[in-house]
């Protein structure tokens, strides 16, 4: 497309020269080295053509496609994460933990839950102390079906090593049940997930994953009573955030019942590049009411 239209072509006759040429009034003076001569602009190198040059893009008036979709940023700058990138990589090593609280508070830090079936904590995991536990639940069929972790331990310590070696937007923890640890869950910041391209995310919105562990752990209930003890800690521990999300597979009939059971609405049917989920939302503003 041209930037501009071409001048029509005129339908007058052009002047006659004159009948001589004036007489010259001396010799020009010879540029300077290196000066455009004058009422010229200096040679660059370029053809100068009267228009701008062509940078292989169409003036439209409008803003050019990015092909971003207008959700959230995913990412902080990388200035602002390198420094607490370090850190938590340092720590991550000399310790095998997550330095958790720069943009989640520690869950380790947050208050017992009381349910029917016992005082419910989530404690950070520890990957030299808590690899085997956690590799073994994921070999187990029935959670392998839609974690797809199964396989040697080296393959979930990649998963969970990528979180405690991140920037702190995703804490890897153990659920104990009575002190015992019996469930495995991601505290998260979906606003800061690939998630977010797929809802209306929010700022600050917070999501959970999670896993039962042990066969006699399931079937009972107890999912549902500690999805909600889960979202109630988040919501009362992360002020910021003012909704929990979660995006159970679809075919996952009983998560996504037990997330119905604890308090979340359906919010809509999401095509993930692993699955298709179920969008789960708690509201803050709706929490004593479901």
């Amino acid at each position: 497309m041209p930037f501009a239209d071409a001048p029509a072509e005129s339908d007058t006759e052009p002047p006659e020269a004159a009948d001589a040429p004036p007489e010259p009034a001396g010799p020009a003076p010879e540029p300077r080295p290196g000066a455009a001569g004058p009422g010229t602009a200096p040679d660059t190198g370029a053809e100068h053509t009267g228009t701008a040059p062509d940078t292989g893009a169409e003036h439209t008036g409008t803003a050019p496609d990015t092909g971003a979709e207008d959700t959230l940023d995913l990412k902080l700058t990388e200035e602002l994460l390198a420094p607490v990138g370090r850190e938590r990589r340092r720590v991550a090593t000399s310790t095998g933990s997550a330095s958790c609280g720069e943009l989640l508070t520690d869950p380790g830090t947050w208050p017992g839950a009381t349910t029917a079936a016992g005082t419910f904590h989530l404690v950070p995991v520890v990957l030299e102390r808590d690899l085997a536990l956690i590799s073994g639940w994921m070999n187990d069929p029935a959670v392998a079906a839609f974690w797809e972790l199964a396989g040697p331990d080296s393959v979930t310590a990649d998963h969970i090593r990528s979180q405690l070696e991140g920037d702190g937007r995703s804490i890897p923890c153990l659920g104990l049940l009575d002190g015992t640890p019996m469930s495995y869950w991601e505290i998260y910041r979906a606003d800061l997930d690939p998630l977010a391209r797929h809802y209306p995310a929010r700022l600050h919105d917070t999501g959970i994953h999670l896993l039962i562990g042990g066969v006699d752990h399931r079937g009972k209930g107890l999912g549902t009573s500690l999805i909600r003890a889960v979202a109630d800690l988040a919501l009362d521990n992360l002020p910021r955030s003012g909704r929990v999300v979660a995006e159970p597979d679809l075919r996952n009939t009983p998560s996504v019942a037990a997330f119905l059971s604890a308090g979340f609405r359906f919010s809509a049917e999401t095509d993930l590049p692993d699955k298709r989920a179920a969008l789960m939302i708690r509201d803050r503003t709706y929490r004593d009411h479901l």
